[in-house]
């Protein structure tokens, strides 16, 4: 049998591109990330495995195939009484990705990755054999799967705890934070208090005002703090409602001369425009997660060139590293960069996990940036040096030798990796590059 690398849902259309070189993990993030890389290779398509086979609604528990996705699965079981455990940045990720990468969300600090919620998998491993994997029966091939890109084989099914909730609408807290320092503090105060926090950092800010932004919070509204009229169907899955704000401008608006412009007004208008202290808003959670899923027709127009994005995490002792990357970027007074900030709590349960307790960067930049290479390559450094990570299920760059600093337990994957496909069926360009 020839090398092959597995996906979990079909391309997205679009020229975004990212650096992602990753199996089963494809388009875990929702479609954030592109096609897994296999250069003179087969890639499987598991999207036709979309059954919910059952929901135990007195546990909170379901049992589905790899390619449903997760809005689909939330949709199903919202009316229920019930939420998916990890909601990623993107909407159209499947059950299969999501393992796959051990994707994360908003409410990484209080709630964990993804695969902290799966209590079984069901792997078919290269030789066509199904394994039933458990974190407690099989505990070193469990956590080589969880994250491990599917390298070790295909996930077919899952059994997935589920959280419980009362409504369909989430009540939302916003904070302006004027500087790094302060952004830090408002994110770690936010965490007692809600479910769900994430930071929209300015990139553009230089001087006192470097790694100013804002504090998007929110949690699950409780039943009586619904109006009168959603009482009807609290639980009722309805479309989100597009909101404006930096990210979603257009990349077209950004393109020329005038984009650092464009870019810095939205910016700064934005920073004057969001309360220093706001709470008490409700809204649907399709806005909430997925905001520029609602977004008009005019946000759609075409890009010009594509964009890379990347991702990394050091220690919360680590805010010196932290304060370094920023400067850097910004010095680069790149109009078209975006910049979201999260606190991340204990690590993902799988040996490759991104998730690791610290500060977490998405950063997502034009790819025909000059000297975009050296400035990763730079990022790159630093991440290593403070002991942190890159996100591997989006990048196509990380060179070998930072791979064991920076995920100390590549080896012991490796080994449980051997155990699964001893003859390396399942591979990618980015697992012949890092050796995993």
């Amino acid at each position: 049998m020839s090398s092959v690398t597995c996906i979990d849902i079909l391309p997205r259309t679009g020229a975004t591109v990212t650096g992602m070189s990753a199996v089963t993990a494809s388009h875990a993030d929702g479609g954030r990330s592109a096609p897994p890389q296999r250069a003179g290779g087969v890639v499987l398509d598991m999207t036709g495995l979309d059954r919910i086979h059952s929901i135990n609604t007195e546990r909170g528990e379901v049992v589905c195939d790899a390619g449903v996705s997760l809005h689909r699965l939330m949709a199903v079981v919202l009316p229920l009484g019930w939420f998916v455990p990890v909601v990623p940045a993107g909407r159209g990720g499947t059950v299969g990705g999501a393992v796959g990468a051990d994707v994360h969300g908003r409410n990484q600090y209080a709630d964990g990755s993804f695969t902290r919620h799966v209590r079984s998998l069901e792997l078919l491993t290269a030789d066509g054999s199904i394994r039933i994997l458990t974190p407690r029966d099989t505990p070193e091939e469990f956590r080589a799967t969880a994250g491990g890109l599917g390298l070790t084989g295909a996930v077919l099914s899952a059994t997935i705890r589920l959280l419980p909730v009362e409504t369909s609408l989430i009540s939302v807290a916003g904070e302006r934070a004027k500087d790094l320092d302060d952004l830090l503090a408002r994110l770690t105060g936010a965490d007692p208090r809600h479910r769900y926090s994430a930071a929209w950092i300015d990139l553009l800010a230089r001087g006192a005002a470097t790694g100013r932004g804002v504090v998007t919070c929110g949690a699950h509204a409780p039943l009586d703090a619904l109006p009168r009229r959603a009482l009807r169907a609290p639980l009722a899955l309805r479309p989100g409602r597009f909101r404006w704000s930096p990210p979603a401008l257009p990349r077209s608006w950004l393109d020329g001369r005038l984009g650092r412009t464009v870019t810095g007004l939205s910016n700064e208008l934005w920073c004057r425009v969001v309360p220093r202290d706001r709470a008490g808003d409700l809204r649907r959670i399709p806005g909430f997660f997925h905001p520029l899923y609602g977004a008009p027709p005019w946000y759609r127009l075409p890009r010009r060139g594509a964009t890379v994005r990347y991702g990394f995490v050091v220690g919360h002792d680590r805010d010196d590293a932290l304060r370094r990357i920023v400067r850097l970027i910004a010095r680069r007074g790149c109009s078209s960069a975006v910049g979201v900030l999260q606190r991340l709590g204990p690590g993902g349960a799988g040996l490759l996990s991104f998730p690791a307790e610290g500060w977490a960067m998405a950063l997502e930049f034009p790819a025909d940036l000059p000297g975009l290479d050296e400035l990763l390559g730079t990022l790159d450094e630093e991440v290593a040096d403070a002991g942190g990570r890159v996100r591997l299920a989006a990048d196509s760059r990380l060179r070998p030798e930072l791979l064991a600093a920076m995920y100390p337990a590549a080896d012991a994957f490796r080994a449980a990796r051997a155990r699964l496909d001893p003859d390396g069926v399942f591979t990618s360009d980015l697992a012949r590059r890092l050796g995993l």
